[in-house]
């Protein structure tokens, strides 16, 4: 049976106006509600997308449906779910009592929306459709970055992201104008049809708007040098929010620089992917050699973001490998997973300590043994140790570079690796080998969270030992 996808879109953006429209009217000041309704309008897409994912069909030139969109879309809705669940423990969203606060009902509602944008952003087949879905996505991170705008570190962060993510977009819009220059297309399928034609004179012009395009796309999933905004951003943006541009806003990136590669690669392969084995070698060495020097657990987290997005690269820059494109897809969706228990344990320890700092860890094994299990397997998770997700990421991708002989990147993700096991095995330190707070008391979890964590715990051990559950999806 064969389907058309956008409707899933078009229910999350119908399901979105529905919760605006009962936000406004809803006399109570409770709002957890908002996040429940959107939660399960959002599992019920996440399991007709898992049963029908593989039956799309495309429905417009613009609008691509294949398994590489399926997977993604799928991932994407499952962040978005766990965030809104995350959103429910924010101390800034809600009181003790997990009581939301006045006015707090936008903060469930926007990633709705960026979860409807991202869903078409993976699915652009076309230069416009995706600018206009990447900038519908933009605008609601803008918002939500910005949430707390009484908070001056959180000010901060947003001007910055605002301001940043305006320059990105020049770049794009000027990318795609040179492109749509050179080929008189905007249409990916059309433009690989015309590179085939193209003089060789036009390679350089061509190369040059693809390199602005680049340079947008490294600002959307921090490679270096494109990636100064992120540690400010992470650290002064609302915890769910941190935790949904690591993941949803990047694999949404990754998506485009994948198709990118792919329309390009007839007459540009070796000069692009060129590119990217150097932006990849300097992203994993810059997130890496960072991350060591962090206190404040945010920022720690950012820098590894970059770190990771580096790893990411370099599957992507040995995409002449048939398997390295679910390579990346692998470690993405193990990343979604050990990223977001992270974020969950960091909600809820500072939800009760006041701070990020790791200095707020100290103890927590005592305090608190489920929070301090799971961060202990996000961070074995995030090394790579066997018999975890992150294990089997990090393999798929050192295999595909092996193969495609690229023996310098390879060297350089060693190197990052054994970083890694520093930094993220510090924070285990801490938690197990440092002493409580003086009066420091232990940190009550509800049920749902509780549930979320051991779902989350399992799924990493999972994929850890059966990488093929979730290479059966692409």
């Amino acid at each position: 049976m064969a389907l058309n996808p956008i409707y899933f879109e078009s229910f999350i953006v119908c399901l979105g106006v529905a919760l605006i429209l009962l936000e406004s009217i809803q006399k109570e000041k409770n709002r957890m509600f908002i996040a429940w309704i959107g939660t399960g309008g959002l599992v019920a897409v996440s399991l007709f997308l898992f049963i029908y994912g593989r039956q799309f069909t495309s429905v417009s030139p613009f609008y691509s449906a294949d398994r590489l969109a399926s997977f993604y879309k799928l991932l994407i809705v499952v962040a978005t779910i766990l965030v809104l669940l995350m959103s429910l423990s924010y101390s800034r969203v809600t009181t003790a009592d997990r009581k939301i606060r006045t006015g707090a009902g936008e903060f469930f509602i926007l990633p709705i929306f960026a979860c409807a944008g991202m869903m078409w952003l993976v699915s652009a087949s076309d230069l416009i459709f995706l600018f206009v879905t990447l900038e519908l996505v933009t605008i609601v991170f803008y918002v939500l970055v910005a949430y707390t705008r009484y908070d001056a570190l959180c000010l901060e962060a947003a001007v910055k992201y605002f301001v940043l993510g305006a320059f990105s977009t020049g770049f794009l819009v000027y990318g795609i104008s040179w492109i749509f220059g050179v080929t008189g297309q905007t249409n990916f399928e059309k433009i690989s049809g015309v590179l085939r034609t193209l003089p060789p004179s036009a390679s350089p012009a061509l190369l040059f708007g693809l390199g602005l395009v680049l340079i947008a796309v490294g600002f959307k999933i921090a490679a270096f040098p494109f990636q100064f905004w992120v540690p400010d951003v992470y650290q002064g943006a609302p915890t769910p929010v941190t935790a949904y541009l690591s993941v949803a806003s990047k694999a949404a990136g990754f998506v485009i620089l994948l198709r990118m590669v792919e329309v390009f690669s007839p007459i540009l392969q070796a000069k692009i992917l060129g590119i990217l084995s150097v932006l990849a070698g300097l992203t994993v060495f810059f997130g890496n050699l960072a991350a060591l020097l962090q206190t404040n657990l945010k920022r720690l987290l950012a820098y590894s973001s970059i770190a990771h997005a580096g790893f990411l690269l370099i599957g992507v820059s040995s995409v002449s490998v048939p398997f390295a494109p679910k390579a990346v897809s692998f470690y993405m969706g193990a990343y979604l997973f050990m990223t977001l228990l992270a974020f969950f344990a960091v909600v809820m320890v500072s939800r009760e300590t006041g701070g990020e700092e790791m200095t707020n860890f100290r103890g927590l094994g005592k305090r608190s043994p489920l929070l301090a299990i799971s961060m202990v397997l996000a961070m074995l998770s995030l090394a790579g140790i066997p018999l975890t997700a992150g294990f089997f990421g990090k393999f798929f991708i050192f295999m595909v570079a092996i193969q495609a002989h690229q023996w310098a990147l390879v060297g350089l993700g060693t190197l990052g690796v054994c970083c890694g096991f520093y930094y993220y095995l510090k924070i285990i330190g801490v938690m197990y080998w440092q002493t409580c707070p003086v009066g420091a008391a232990g940190i009550k979890i509800s049920a749902d969270t509780a549930f979320i964590l051991v779902v989350l715990c399992i799924s990493i051990i999972l994929l850890g030992i059966f990488p093929q559950l979730l290479l059966a999806l692409l």
